[in-house]
């Protein structure tokens, strides 16, 4: 099973990140610290199968995320609250949450519940399956709903790696998907001839697209160098993300895909050393090739909606 978990507490995600890791129940394939960073297009893009949910949380509750999402979303819903109110719980369930778990978090609770919420996930897919073997059969055809849950696009990729790079909250996010969406537009227009356009060009064309015809250049080449100094932190603060995965463990999933693709390991290493000796004087002596790392991530968004 694929699990996502939005919980403003980085240590609740660890805890059930561990969790779900020692008791075998699947893969944690996302987490944000807000209700607000999460569509059903991420959730599509991430296959996800089960949803672990705060009630509270500062800008988008558990309760308006679950009805935001719980039209499209196909998977479960778990709500995990301190908050033991009556009200709260029942609008919880009305909106489709499978079970509400209540704070603190107890191992064999959690691991009871979810171990019954998969088996409801497989038998649920089981019976889908009869359903469409016997549909071919009986000539009634698919329904669309069930394809359109797959749809993907260069922006949900996007938005899926700049969650598994640590750099959500990232002023600098928005920049880096209205990059991708440039780049994309390039490619379809210019076809077989296209080259991977300069860094340059690629502010140039986000900047004049976001002030519109009438900008001047003088308002173009600001917005560039504010565009590009955005972009720039969230790279940084993604190379503090994978530079601390490594030190937690060397053979992290996104550690090992990512910290050679998207950056020169050397820089990486040298991240991770600045870490893990806590000297602030060095903490920006890494340098990150932003073109590489936004060719990058161009290439990994294609490949996912392809």
């Amino acid at each position: 099973m694929n699990y996502f978990i939005i919980d403003d507490d980085p240590a609740i995600r660890a805890m059930l990140t561990d969790m779900i890791e020692d008791e075998d129940l699947g893969n944690v394939v996302g987490e944000v610290e807000d209700g607000s960073l999460v569509d059903n297009g991420l959730l599509s893009l991430k296959k996800v199968d089960v949803v672990l949910i705060d009630l509270l949380m500062p800008i988008r509750d558990g309760i308006e995320t679950i009805r935001a999402l719980a039209d499209e979303f196909q998977g479960k819903f778990v709500m995990i609250s301190q908050v033991e109110a009556k009200e709260l719980i029942g609008e919880a369930y009305s909106l489709g949450a499978e079970y509400y778990i209540t704070k603190p978090l107890n191992h064999l609770e959690i691991a009871g519940i979810l171990k019954k919420v998969n088996k409801r996930i497989l038998l649920e897919q089981s019976i889908q399956g009869i359903q469409e073997a016997l549909n071919l059969f009986t000539g009634h055809p698919k329904s669309p709903f069930v394809s359109s849950s797959h749809t993907k696009n260069i922006m949900e990729a996007g938005r899926s790696l700049i969650s598994d790079l640590g750099m959500i909250g990232e002023r600098g996010n928005e920049d880096l998907l209205k990059i991708l969406e440039f780049l994309q537009n390039e490619k379809q227009r210019l076809g077989s001839p296209y080259m991977f356009p300069s860094l340059k060009e690629i502010f140039a064309g986000i900047a004049a697209e976001k002030l519109g015809e009438q900008a001047k250049e003088a308002e173009i080449q600001k917005e560039m160098k504010a565009s590009e100094q955005r972009v720039r932190r969230a790279l940084h603060q993604a190379l503090i993300h994978i530079a601390s995965l490594g030190l937690t463990d060397y053979t992290n999933p996104k550690f090992e895909a990512y910290s050679s693709t998207f950056f020169n390991f050397s820089e990486v290493r040298k991240k991770m050393l600045e870490l893990e000796d806590k000297n602030e004087k060095t903490s920006n002596q890494s340098r990150i090739n932003m073109k590489k790392f936004i060719q990058t991530m161009f290439m990994e968004a294609r490949q996912l909606v392809e």
